[in-house]
């Protein structure tokens, strides 16, 4: 496990606490689950970006098009 020094103003550091205590964790636990959410948002726009460039245009404007007609 490594350690992660963050220098933020006192304000700020005082909300983090207040709402790490509204959902009964740690302010160590509040950050380490705010983390996992931007690594999964990184890795699933990584993969969609991916998807993307290997992808057929033409398929993917057909699905789109069959979503727009459902919503």
């Amino acid at each position: 496990m490594a350690t992660l020094t963050v220098r933020i103003p006192d304000d700020k550091h005082l909300r983090l606490k207040e709402l790490a205590e509204s959902q009964g964790v740690s302010v160590n636990k509040l950050i380490e689950e705010l983390s996992t959410v931007a690594l999964v948002e990184f890795d699933t726009q990584t993969r969609f970006k991916l998807m993307a460039g290997q992808g057929d245009v033409v398929e993917g404007l057909r699905v789109l098009d069959k979503l727009d007609s459902i919503a």
